[in-house]
């Protein structure tokens, strides 16, 4: 295929760029960091302790990976951008959509790195397949967020911005199912501000991901986690990728570079 090379050349090159920049090294070190933090607040717990150090531990891992592929995204394509690499790359015969495509293999295949070591960590704690189940929907979490981070930073084309934009739509998108409960509690009022806030959020639902159903911490403490939903979060993370990296594309194609 006439796009293939040239996406996997960019997703290569993409890898290249944060081996160098040690990220791999960043996210052990985050880890690491993690692991201790939640070690020592174990320490703290009167009661099961075991439990409150699994918790904080995968909270811990899931907001470094988070965090850190997202700064890192916005920030490669910042500079980027910033350097006329950008306008190199797209002056050269190949389809935007080329470029596009191999940037999110290469950010994809990159958040493989956190998920499988945040599994990994978190083997102590849970059963295996638990613990498989938490990574991989981990993954799609981190691909999400990866896609959205690519569209923040082709779009708005500075890193702060992008980074705040990034980490609304993560916070509101993981507050939703509480957002909703309140929304709609026996305590919520029948007022036509509370009924218009509740509608406003119900829509809100409709639009953003549910990373509520996502890395649920009780699948590792109590072992309820099952393959359906996993096949929830799959379903979840190829319409999202899907629709963010389109919007992406559209961008793409209307700028004059």
């Amino acid at each position: 295929m006439p796009m293939l090379l040239p996406s996997l050349t960019i997703a290569r090159y993409t890898l290249l760029e944060a081996l160098r920049s040690r990220l791999p090294w960043l996210f052990l070190l985050a880890a690491c960091g993690a692991a201790a933090l939640a070690g020592f607040l174990q320490q703290l717990a009167l009661t099961e302790s075991g439990a409150v150090q699994a918790a904080l531990l995968a909270a811990t891992l899931r907001l470094a990976g988070v965090f850190l592929l997202a700064t890192f995204i916005i920030t490669s394509m910042a500079r980027e951008a910033a350097d006329r690499g950008l306008e190199l790359l797209l002056a050269l015969p190949m389809p935007r959509a080329a470029y596009l495509l191999g940037k999110l293999l290469g950010y994809g295949t990159l958040a493989a790195i956190p998920a499988a070591l945040s599994g990994l960590l978190m083997a102590p704690f849970a059963a295996p397949a638990q613990c498989a189940l938490w990574a991989l929907s981990l993954l799609g979490e981190l691909w999400i967020i990866a896609a959205f981070s690519l569209l923040c930073a082709a779009s708005l084309q500075q890193a702060l911005p992008a980074l705040a934009a990034t980490g609304g739509f993560y916070v509101l998108a993981r507050m939703l199912g509480s957002l909703q409960l309140l929304a709609h509690g026996p305590q919520a009022g029948d007022s036509l501000a509370q009924r218009a806030t509740a509608g406003a959020i119900d829509v809100l639902a409709l639009l953003l991901p549910r990373l509520d159903a996502f890395t649920r911490t009780e699948w590792l403490l109590y072992a309820t986690g099952d393959w359906q939903a996993l096949l929830n979060v799959a379903a979840q993370t190829g319409i999202y990728v899907a629709l963010l990296a389109s919007c992406a594309l559209c961008d793409f194609y209307r700028r004059n570079i």
